[in-house]
């Protein structure tokens, strides 16, 4: 792992944060990017990692981020893309779903692991090695709890580009997986939509996972840890729901 430079997005978020925190423990040259500012800053200082703030929903801007960490820290070949959520949004009767706000999530949930995807793949191929791991969710694989219908239709959609990536990509050395999160308290948006099942709710929602937790960020770093590594180099196209059971 020490050979290889890794970009991991979405960091400001819980579990992009623990992935990068993760995959440098395991002697990756790890890279950290999310939206420009302040918040990008204070998580890089934190992990003592270096950052490249881009909106990963602008193909531009993706090439260019590219660029700049193949110039000062070698070309990523692995990449966890761990950028997307709500955006902040809440679920809405399906008659108040506004096109701006469905579009917002697709962005940040789907095109941004398609740009990432075409802006590092070239050197992957070149190299006949690369790993790729996107984060769907539970959503992408059933209805969703938070009632949100385009977070669900994106992350399905997220789902089914991963799999087409790996029919492509397979044959160039490069697997490409997913991870399946359950519930995992790792940002004010999660925070809040536990704290508005309330206790019986609450209740409900473990009762229903056999490890009767929550998950942690850690929990999917030891997933996105386990996909990145040389030995999982016969694993590819596939989604694993890391949620305690209740899959």
């Amino acid at each position: 792992m020490s050979a290889r430079t890794a970009l991991v997005t979405g960091v400001v978020g819980g579990i992009g944060a623990a992935i990068a925190a993760r995959l440098a423990a395991d002697g990756a040259r790890v890279v950290v990017s999310d939206l420009p500012g302040e918040a990008l800053d204070a998580v890089a200082e934190r992990l003592g990692l270096p950052a490249v703030g881009a909106d990963l929903g602008d193909p531009a801007a993706v090439k260019e981020m590219v660029r700049e960490i193949a110039l000062d820290h070698g070309d990523p070949s692995i990449l966890v893309n761990a950028a997307g959520g709500v955006r902040n949004q809440v679920g809405t009767p399906l008659e108040d779903v506004d096109p701006d706000a469905w579009r917002s999530i697709f962005a940040a949930n789907v095109d941004a692991s398609l740009y990432l995807s075409q802006a590092l793949v070239p050197a992957m191929k070149a190299a006949h090695w690369g790993r790729i791991v996107t984060i769907s969710s539970g959503a992408g694989l059933r209805p969703s709890l938070t009632g949100i219908h385009a977070y669900t239709a994106a992350k399905h959609a997220l789902v089914g580009l991963t799999k087409q990536l790996s029919l492509e990509l397979g044959p160039h050395g490069i697997t490409v997986n997913s991870i399946a999160p359950g519930f995992v308290l790792s940002n004010p948006a999660t925070q809040r939509q536990w704290d508005a099942y309330g206790p019986e709710g609450q209740a409900q929602l473990v009762g229903r996972i056999h490890t009767r937790r929550l998950g942690t960020p850690e929990d999917i770093a030891a997933a996105a840890a386990f996909l990145t590594a040389q030995e999982a180099g016969w694993i590819s196209g596939q989604i694993l729901s890391v949620d305690g059971g209740i899959t």
